[in-house]
């Protein structure tokens, strides 16, 4: 849990800041700062998939394969978010300020962040290998992102914006370098506690030591050939799609067409207690029936929800906030249990192949994520356009706002039961082949 806060203190604080940051402090354009994000997901490319490849082939230190990363890259990443937020540049030439922009952001994200994260990521799988205890872990690390995002939501607005003498909303420039260092150092702290209370239990010899290190081009391989994984991949891209396409539209379908926008901070709320109602009892249910089984139904039933939200038209906003507060909970099951399929991947392509691949898989796995989230974001703008969306107007046609509501529950109806038919013919692992596996490997590695 612990350790996706400390992700989280830098990661979502970019996510949601970064770009305020440099539109509106230090005045670059949001065109160049978009072109800044599609430039890191290229590069991500290559280092998330590298970075995995490193933590699968370099010698095991003494505080294990995974562990070490954390020691290792804490500072780094810290530092280096902390100085994407530098007020004291506002005066610098522009052409200074974008590089320092592109510089700072790919140090941090491309490299720091992505050096932690994916050993970080793939820890649970040697942390334990029983299918109980890897589900458990996936809920925490759910609920570690969940808390950190609400900490950041509700303590970030109050520090970096204030009210100019017309009272109008306006930013505070060097209010962002001192919750960038305040967030830093809280994200330390929680890498350290990370570190100190977890223990790597399965031992699996890198390939560099065992002599079975395949090539880049044939891990990839048996990688990209994995069903797994690629179930894997296609569920969590659709999963996000739809989770982010909602957040991003949720705004206009408040503020537009219920004209509600103090429900927005309650609706916006309403995760919280799903997400301690699927702490309490996912683990158990994907222990009784599977983690591919429930994760079909979860996302099955938010996406009959928010179809049958868009098929009543609601006009009430307690009423809407009802229907998607129970989507939710199905939703919910799949988010806290998407971790723990990656560590039971892992698992069915040693049985398969005889390579144990923790760090590439946990690599290809992530940047699939960093994209579906990168498509997400624009899709929304996208989508508003098509729809007549009219920025400068104070009140929005009828037409456009039945559109925006539309798209608000239709969409992410729609692509939850995709991701629940991915799950069910592409993702192959139930829950009896998942207890096959780990019998296996237990009788391999008792071998060894």
């Amino acid at each position: 849990m612990f350790g996706d806060f400390g992700n989280d203190f830098t990661f979502i604080f970019a996510s949601t800041y970064v770009l305020v940051f440099y539109t509106k402090v230090m005045g670059v354009s949001a065109g160049i700062v978009g072109t800044m994000f599609l430039l890191a997901r290229c590069v991500d490319a290559f280092t998330d998939i590298g970075m995995g490849r490193i933590v699968d082939s370099a010698k095991t230190a003494k505080d294990g394969r995974f562990r070490c990363w954390i020691r290792r890259m804490m500072g780094p990443v810290a530092i280096a978010s902390f100085l994407m937020y530098q007020a004291g540049l506002q005066g610098a030439p522009m052409t200074v300020k974008i590089v320092y922009m592109f510089v700072t952001y790919l140090l941090w994200g491309s490299v720091f962040y992505t050096s932690i994260n994916i050993p970080y990521g793939s820890m649970a799988s040697v942390i334990s290998n029983q299918p109980k205890d890897r589900s458990s872990l996936s809920v925490f690390r759910s609920l570690g992102g969940m808390f950190a995002g609400i900490l950041i939501s509700v303590v970030a607005p109050m520090i970096v914006y204030t009210k100019d003498a017309d009272g109008n909303t306006v930013v505070v420039p060097g209010n962002f370098t001192l919750i960038a260092g305040i967030f830093s150092v809280c994200a330390i702290l929680c890498y350290l506690l990370c570190y100190f209370l977890t223990t790597e239990r399965v031992k699996v010899e890198p390939k560099a030591k065992t002599g079975n290190k395949a090539s880049l081009g044939q891990s990839l391989k048996e990688v990209f050939t994995s069903r797994a994984l690629l179930g894997v991949i296609a569920s969590a891209l659709l999963m996000l799609l739809a989770s982010l396409m909602g957040q991003g539209l949720n705004t206009y379908l408040f503020t537009d067409y219920f004209n509600n926008a103090s429900a927005l901070s309650i609706f916006s709320m309403l995760s919280l207690p799903v997400a301690l109602i699927m702490a309490a009892c996912s683990t158990k249910l994907a222990l009784k029936f599977g983690k591919k089984e429930m994760s079909i139904l979860g996302c099955g039933f938010a996406g009959a929800m928010y179809c049958i939200a868009g098929i009543m038209h609601v006009t009430d906003v307690k009423v809407f906030m009802a229907i998607i507060f129970l989507a939710m909970i199905g939703m919910y099951f799949f988010q806290m249990q998407c971790y723990a399929l990656v560590t039971d991947v892992i698992d069915d392509k040693e049985v398969r192949t005889g390579n144990r691949d923790d760090g590439t898989i946990y690599g290809v796995y992530s940047f699939s994520r960093k994209l579906g989230q990168a498509i997400a974001g624009g899709l929304s703008g996208w989508v508003l356009t098509a729809i007549g969306y009219d920025e400068l107007a104070s009140v929005q046609t009828d037409a456009v706002k039945d559109a925006i509501y539309s798209v608000s529950t239709f969409f992410p109806g729609a692509v939850f039961i995709l991701c629940a038919l991915a799950l069910a013919f592409i993702y192959p692992l139930s829950k009896k082949r998942v207890e096959s596996n780990v019998a296996e490997l237990k009788r391999r590695h008792g071998e060894a």
